[in-house]
């Protein structure tokens, strides 16, 4: 056999087999613990979703509870579905295109990770599952902005080019191991549970909708009280409650990396809702239920991007500020005249960017004196200008292809509900149903 032969075949078992031996590489050893935890938490996100309708549903006019709920479940199904078809694959397979998105052809269907157990110890399909939780919620999140008044055909269209043009490469790029994000700096930009891929990212996309779409008819003149304030304190329970797998399930073990996040989630939530009923003692004389509940949901925003880096002390501080900023940004909202119905963005937003930058006061020495390990030298402010870096081009890239997917489907399909429509509710106009078996006989 002559050498350009044997080299031939040489070169071409080694191409058969490496696909094989980089496989049986990942393979690890299931750990029960671990999978148990991470089933658990799996389930815990889930929970924020109907969650989300309950706290949406209870602030929205009587005539558009179910409209507003439904937007959360339909989330869970159209989402539900992409994710496994193509999600999973475009947000953790190889980097494409420059390391735009992702893709691996084996994991659509999750048809390659069917005996597959990770270097942590669990299988595939939970991890796959967990994540998947993320991608539902987050495009749900969008829906409070311009809640009463879009026609439901066009929404679910919407989410589900977002997640596909915006939700899944800021996956890719914050968590996959070869992501551009992922690997900036000593050890990457801080992102532990969904800072910029899940609030920043929903949280700047509802602020363009807010200005895209325009404010409900008759806003702010017309009062729109919210119609259930204990449904929507439930649903803010139920929030705080799914957070601690949102957070602490985002460890990926079952050690004290989960027991940190857990409690440093616990004590920013508490924070936050504290903070909100001083503001409100001071600026109102009364402390009220919506403040409490925007309060839990502030502090367990700022506290997701941190979770895996800060001690106790600093959840205090980033539960304090959050509160401090989302109220203020609230009240700008009025005074600025856009219509995000149910505060996505002064929230979500505002928290999710404050979290992301602020951390960076707040780490851990174990951590800083890791990355210095890493990268020979390394400081706080070179960490702040990765983390700055990371939330400016979420912004950008949120923005700019939310404007260009909300332009699409305003064209091609009408984004608002015509007016007699939304004066009627979505209700009755766009489901043929009422929340709570009334007749609105005004």
């Amino acid at each position: 056999m002559s050498f350009k032969i044997r080299k031939f075949v040489f070169f071409g078992l080694l191409t058969f087999l490496l696909p094989t031996l980089s496989f049986a590489a990942e393979q690890g050893t299931n750990d029960s613990g671990i999978t148990s935890w991470m089933l658990t938490s799996t389930a815990l996100v889930l929970l924020m979703v109907p969650g989300l309708a309950m706290f949406y549903g209870g602030l929205v006019r009587t005539k558009n509870v179910i409209g507003t709920m439904m937007h959360s479940f339909a989330a869970m199904a159209i989402i539900g579905v992409m994710w496994v078809v193509c999600g999973y694959a475009l947000s953790f397979g190889p980097s494409i295109l420059g390391g735009w998105i992702g893709w691996n052809p084996d994991l659509f269907f999750l048809k390659g990770i069917d005996e597959t157990i990770m270097p942590a110890g669990i299988p595939e399909y939970v991890f796959a599952m967990f994540q998947g939780k993320f991608a539902i919620i987050t495009p749900a999140l969008i829906a409070g902005t311009f809640a009463e008044r879009v026609k439901f055909r066009s929404y679910c269209i919407f989410i589900a080019l977002w997640s596909l043009f915006v939700y899944c490469p800021l996956c890719h790029w914050v968590w996959a191991s070869d992501g551009f994000l992922f690997n900036m700096g000593a050890k990457g930009a801080i992102d532990f549970a969904g800072g910029t891929v899940v609030h920043i990212s929903s949280g700047v996309s509802a602020l363009v909708m807010a200005f895209y779409l325009g404010a409900r008819r008759g806003y702010p003149k017309i009062s729109a009280h919210p119609n259930n304030l204990v449904m929507t304190l439930t649903g803010a329970g139920l929030l705080w409650v799914g957070w601690f797998g949102f957070n602490a399930g985002s460890s990926i073990q079952s050690g004290l990396d989960t027991a940190r996040a857990l409690t440093v989630t616990q004590v920013a939530a508490a924070a936050g809702a504290l903070t909100w009923m001083i503001l409100e003692a001071f600026h109102h004389q009364k402390a009220t239920s919506l403040g409490i509940a925007s309060g839990i949901l502030a502090g367990l925003v700022v506290i997701t991007p941190a979770a895996g880096v800060v001690q106790v002390p600093g959840a205090i501080a980033l539960g304090f500020i959050a509160s401090i900023i989302c109220y203020n940004a609230i009240l700008l909202k009025g005074k600025l005249g856009y219509d995000d119905t149910l505060d996505v963005f002064g929230i979500h937003g505002v928290a999710g960017i404050a979290g992301a930058i602020l951390l960076t006061f707040f780490i851990r020495p174990s951590w800083m004196a890791d990355a210095a390990s890493i990268a020979g030298s390394w400081t706080v402010w070179q960490q702040l200008q990765v983390q700055v870096t990371a939330v400016g081009i979420t912004v950008v890239y949120a923005s700019l292809v939310t404007i260009v997917l909300i332009f699409v489907v305003d064209k091609l399909f009408g984004f608002r509900m015509k007016e007699s429509d939304e004066k009627a509710g979505m209700d009755h106009s766009l489901h043929g149903e009422h929340g709570y078996g009334l007749i609105n006989v005004n």
